[in-house]
């Protein structure tokens, strides 16, 4: 689905959907696809980048004076307006041909989040949303579930793999949330996990030391689906603390307080 009203949020379907071509046309042959390790547990291929530079071709074509900050080729540039990409979020994923990946873009305007797509190739799901628009699924607009505690509750998470300096107290979050829940589900994708939770599959999602790209537009899926994102205190800086805690109001409200008691030096800050 392509927005009639924000020509904006049209440009990024169109960057989107550049992009998922390219993980389309490698995705056959995956054991072909050249990568590397930037980090520990942390890869790029030749795919990442090639759909990375489709993203910002369509992008720069547009808007020629606005910042990127990509994952790959990092940041560009200085201005109000600001995208921030992620070409292929679940490349682990991807390498080993586990169906669970996608493309993520979303635009900030003076820090404040303005549109984001979040596109899955293999199942042709197309998530959007605009400031105060709203979100949607290809037509169909999104609404977070309406779940009211914790009890029977499907919660997404995502294993701190990068930087594993919080791993225990992870573990202990992961713990409390598991015994107060239905269940848990880490797929690989947190862009994909937020998209998960604006439409209503998964209740709530957290995850520790992600970074931008991983969760921009999908932080604002959740909003416009009226959804609340916060980090793992329940204040505003998950931007700069790159944890957060996504859910409805009230789910998110249950599962700040089972984290609390395990936060502790950085991760409350």
């Amino acid at each position: 689905m392509v927005s009639d009203m924000n020509p904006t949020l049209n440009i990024a379907i169109r960057a989107a959907r550049a992009a998922a071509k390219v993980l389309l046309r490698y995705y056959e042959r995956v054991d072909q696809v050249k990568a590397q390790a930037k980090s520990r547990n942390d890869f790029v291929s030749e795919v990442d980048r090639s759909a990375e530079q489709a993203i910002i071709q369509e992008l720069r074509a547009r808007f020629p004076s606005h910042a990127i900050l990509a994952e790959e080729s990092g940041a560009q540039g200085q201005g109000d307006y600001e995208w921030i990409i992620d070409p292929l979020d679940g490349t682990t994923n991807y390498l080993h041909g586990f169906p669970q990946f996608c493309v993520s873009i979303a635009q900030r305007h003076r820090g404040q989040l303005e549109c984001a797509v979040v596109y899955d190739p293999l199942r042709e799901e197309l998530f959007t949303a605009a400031r105060g628009e709203g979100a949607q699924l290809n037509d169909r607009r999104l609404r977070v579930a309406t779940r009211p505690s914790l009890e029977g509750a499907l919660i997404g998470t995502g294993f701190p793999f990068r930087d594993q300096r919080h791993m225990d107290a992870y573990l202990a979050m992961f713990k409390d949330m598991t015994l107060n829940t239905a269940g848990l589900r880490r797929p690989g994708s947190a862009a994909l996990d937020l998209a998960w939770v604006a439409a209503g599959r998964t209740d709530g999602f957290w995850e520790l030391g992600l970074n931008p790209w991983d969760f921009a537009a999908g932080a604002l899926l959740v909003t416009e689906a009226g959804g609340t994102v916060t980090d793992l205190t329940g204040g505003s800086r998950y931007f700069d603390t790159c944890n957060l805690v996504a859910g409805n109001l009230k789910i998110h409200q249950c599962m700040i307080e089972l984290i609390r008691p395990h936060l502790g030096g950085t991760l409350s800050a």
